[in-house]
């Protein structure tokens, strides 16, 4: 039997990626450490084993936990639903350079990498994905399953709502504590776009300044 079992759910580049945050997160408690993907492919990646979720479900171990380092947070959303059906606890890992400072709050299965920062008075949601070089600056709410690509900038007072995805390089202008600015729920933010007002829910934004590209509804 194995005492204690870290899945990373997704055997992709982002998978590779967040690999080396759990071997350094959970290094002194001997954990064994799988790749879980349902999808056809190799038998190990890096030199770490893939699993299909039945196995690692099936695993005969003391204590069993998943991180999803998967992009599309519909698909996380659901993995965590099942997850949580069969008594799978759900973890979060952050890179040792991260940076965290005061009044900060996240919900569970969030993922930090490697140059990321939150800064004061922040409010997240549960399954956060920050990639590398990403910041959410001071008195952001940021609500369930969003996702930052790399290098994202979210300044202050800035609201970002369920299942947001915020492209490479984008840049969100400030609000104001009187008139935060919004990014609507669904809504996605493409690559290197400046963002200088409100995103309606649902809808793609692209350019400098951002402007409506299409809806996703």
């Amino acid at each position: 039997m194995i005492d204690f079992l870290v899945g990373i759910y997704g055997a992709s580049g982002f998978g590779r990626e967040v690999l080396p945050l759990v071997r350094s997160q959970f290094k002194e408690t001997g954990a064994k450490v799988v790749f879980v993907d349902d999808r056809d492919g190799p038998g190990s990646l890096n030199g770490y084993p893939v699993w299909k979720y039945e196995q690692f479900r099936d695993c005969e171990s003391k204590y069993r936990s998943m991180v999803f380092a998967i992009a599309n947070s519909e698909v996380r959303e659901k993995l965590a639903g099942k997850c949580e059906s069969d008594g799978i606890d759900v973890i979060s890992v952050k890179a040792d350079n991260a940076v965290i400072l005061d009044e900060v709050s996240i919900g569970e299965g969030s993922i930090l990498c490697h140059f990321t920062q939150l800064t004061s008075n922040i409010r997240i949601g549960k399954h956060f994905h920050a990639n590398i070089y990403s910041y959410v600056a001071h008195d952001c709410i940021v609500g369930d399953y969003v996702t930052f690509a790399p290098s994202v900038r979210c300044n202050g007072n800035v609201v970002i709502e369920d299942h947001a995805y915020i492209g490479t390089g984008a840049v969100i202008k400030q609000g104001s504590p009187e008139r935060p600015l919004v990014i609507g729920k669904g809504a996605i933010v493409g690559m290197g776009a400046v963002v200088t007002k409100d995103v309606p829910a649902g809808t793609v934004v692209v350019g400098n300044p951002a402007k409506q590209f299409s809806s996703r509804g």
